[in-house]
C-alpha cells in the first residue's frame, strides 16, 4: 500500500472514530502533501503527485518542524502547545520508517563510501545523494552530512 493510501485509511479510521486531534493532523500532512504537488506540477513534473520518497522527505521536515516548535514552547513556559505539537509528531511518526540508529547508519555511510569509492570532501554531495535516494526518513541527514565529513577529510 502507498504511502498516500495509507494516510487517506488513517484519515478515514481517524473520522469515524472522531478522534479530532488525529483528524487534525492528518489533515495538515493532506495539505502539505497537496501543497507539494501543486509545486511539482508548476515544476513540469506530471499530474500523478510526487513519489512517496519526496513524501518520507516531507513528513521528515513536518517531524522536525513540530518538534522545534514543542522546544519553543517549552521555553516560553507554554507546555499545553509543547504537548500538542509533540501529539502531532507522534501521529506523523507513524507513517515514517524506523529511525537507525547511530551505529547503523555509521555503517551504511561506510558501505556507501566504499560502494562509490568516495575518497575527499569532493564527493561528500554524491554521497548524500545516494544515502537520500536509499534512506530517506530513516537517518537524520543532518548528522549524516557531519559523518561523512569527517569520514571524508
Amino acid at each position: 500500500m502507498s504511502l498516500r493510501n495509507s494516510l487517506n485509511e488513517a484519515m478515514k479510521e481517524a473520522m469515524k472514530t472522531r478522534d479530532s486531534a488525529r483528524t487534525s493532523t492528518l489533515r495538515l500532512i493532506n495539505a502539505a502533501i497537496k501543497d507539494r504537488d501543486i509545486a511539482a506540477r508548476g515544476e513540469g513534473r506530471g499530474d500523478e503527485g510526487v513519489a512517496d520518497s519526496e513524501l518520507l522527505a516531507l513528513l521528515g521536515k513536518l517531524v522536525k518542524q513540530r518538534q522545534e516548535s514543542a522546544r519553543i514552547y517549552e521555553e516560553g513556559g507554554r507546555l499545553e502547545l509543547a504537548e500538542k505539537e509533540l501529539a502531532e509528531v507522534k501521529v506523523i511518526s507513524e507513517f515514517l520508517p524506523r529511525q537507525m540508529d547511530p551505529e547503523e547508519a555509521a555503517a551504511v555511510i561506510d558501505q556507501t563510501i566504499a560502494a562509490l569509492g568516495a575518497n575527499s570532501i569532493r564527493d561528500m554531495g554524491r554521497v548524500m545523494a545516494e544515502l537520500k535516494e536509499k534512506y530517506t526518513g530513516q537517518m537524520d541527514f543532518a548528522q549524516v552530512g557531519a559523518t561523512i565529513r569527517a569520514r571524508l577529510a
